[in-house]
């Protein structure tokens, strides 16, 4: 195969895998009028349509659905078999993309980042930070830092820190003001701070836990949020109450900028894994970085 072909199947499944010219072009890091023109010159040469194409999105057509399940897993093995070689060079490196949830970044990952670089100045992180699950493979990550609930099948599990526990916060000023609730059910009575998970229409609820079972609560108030760190914010400024976990919180309690409540409602729960998939073949770089997280996480 000359070098040209195997450059148009490369692009060929960039498109594939991501959906769209313009992000495929992005990762490829070359224009999309040229990965286009790459495209359209893969399917002259094949005499057969790869994609349907409309101005709104880009799909496959039966041809292209079929190249694709039989190149990918072949585009892999070459991947595997170079990554194998590289190996045998002096330091781990290449690029990892990791998915993490903003908490379980904040928690676990950014207070290593300094650290990991130093040790590896040739492993490349691309992270991105995203409250929303997606499907590690088909989006193309490496790994995923997320709660345990939320752990895809055929996915290896790397527990981070020890379990966590819901805790519901407010200043000190809206607690003067407004006093505490005694109960989940006062909490219809108070100034709540909502947050919704990316791409969901309803406000998160407040789950509780009282005699062996757990139980939500749809709480209202001035503000939703889809951002924690922000409900939080919003909280220290006194707006209203939050409902977190403590390992986040813990910092804004010690220096008395939150007050908890409901503590005896609040109990320990799964909390975040590093994961990664089951069958893809592991870089280098990603042992690497495995290693370092259970030596330091």
């Amino acid at each position: 195969m000359r070098g040209n072909e195997f450059a148009e199947l490369q692009a060929f499944l960039a498109v594939a895998e991501q959906g769209s010219f313009v992000r495929a072009a992005e990762a490829l890091q070359v224009s999309p009028s040229a990965l286009s023109q790459t495209i359209k010159g893969l399917e002259a040469r094949l005499d057969v349509r790869l994609f349907h194409r409309t101005t709104r999105r880009v799909g496959l057509s039966q041809a292209g659905e079929r190249l694709l399940a039989r190149l990918k897993p072949a585009v892999e093995e070459v991947e595997a078999a170079v990554a194998d070689a590289a190996e045998l060079g002096e330091r781990p490196q290449g690029r990892l993309r990791l998915h993490a949830f903003r908490v379980g970044y904040q928690l676990y990952l950014a207070p290593l980042l300094a650290r990991f670089a130093e040790a590896y100045p040739d492993i490349e992180l691309d992270l991105t930070l995203d409250d929303q699950p997606v499907d590690m493979i088909e989006a193309g990550f490496d790994g995923a830092i997320r709660l345990g609930e939320l752990l895809e099948q055929d996915m290896i599990a790397m527990p981070l820190g020890a379990t966590l526990r819901h805790c519901v916060v407010a200043s000190p000023a809206y607690v003067k003001r407004h006093g505490k609730p005694a109960t989940p059910s006062d909490l219809h009575r108070h100034r709540c701070i909502n947050w919704r998970w990316p791409g969901q229409m309803h406000p998160y609820q407040w789950e509780f836990h009282r005699d062996g079972g757990w139980f939500r609560v749809a709480v209202h108030g001035p503000l939703i949020v889809n951002d924690l760190r922000a409900m939080l914010e919003a909280a220290v400024n006194g707006v209203g109450i939050a409902f977190t976990v403590d390992a986040w919180a813990a910092p804004l309690i010690r220096e008395g900028r939150l007050v908890t409540m409901l503590d005896e409602w609040c109990a320990p729960f799964d909390g975040f894994y590093f994961c990664y998939p089951r069958q893809r073949h592991h870089l280098a770089a990603m042992r690497v970085f495995i290693d370092f997280l259970k030596r330091n996480a």
